[in-house]
């Protein structure tokens, strides 16, 4: 892996589980997710993610949002975050990363946090303004946060969820 992506490699791999959404023009829920962050050799970290509500049992109901993209990492830890979604968004991210715990040379706490520096809507998606979003390794889970200002609605949580490192057998 290239160097310059040390600070983040615990992203790495492929991450599922559930979370809760809520916002305040919608009806609270429950969703289960499947995230991969990867990397091909080059500097950078290719990431993809996959959701779908889930009913009272924590049966998958329907999907509801997938998003891709990439994370470039900058000089003193600082990043970029380019994400795409079908429903007619482009984000562009930019975070820094802190890495808070080592244990033999691995990573075994960090933080990345992230706030959107632009916002590209096509004329059919929903009015979304703004984002921010904070992952964090904490006792070998991905725990992570989604606020955002959409729906003419101040800066408020929508997303988070907490993943497991895969397996491949769910």
């Amino acid at each position: 892996m290239p160097t310059e992506l040390t600070a983040f490699s615990w992203l790495l791999g492929s991450w599922v589980g559930v979370g809760t959404g809520q916002y305040p023009t919608i009806e609270d829920f429950r969703f289960a997710q499947e995230i991969q962050f990867g990397n091909d050799g080059r500097p950078f970290l290719s990431y993809w993610s996959r959701s779908w509500e889930l009913d009272d049992e924590g049966e998958r109901i329907r999907p509801t949002a997938t998003e891709s993209g990439f994370l470039r990492p900058l000089p003193d830890n600082e990043c970029e975050l380019l994400l795409t979604h079908p429903t007619g968004f482009a984000e562009l991210w930019h975070g820094k990363v802190e890495v808070t715990e080592l244990e033999a040379n691995e990573i075994t706490g960090a933080r990345l946090t992230l706030a959107t520096d632009a916002v590209i809507r096509s004329p059919t998606a929903k009015p979304y303004t703004a984002g921010q979003r904070l992952y964090g390794l904490v006792s070998d889970e991905l725990l992570w946060t989604f606020d955002m200002a959409a729906m003419d609605r101040p800066l408020s949580n929508h997303l988070a969820a907490r993943l497991q490192r895969s397996t491949g057998d769910e």
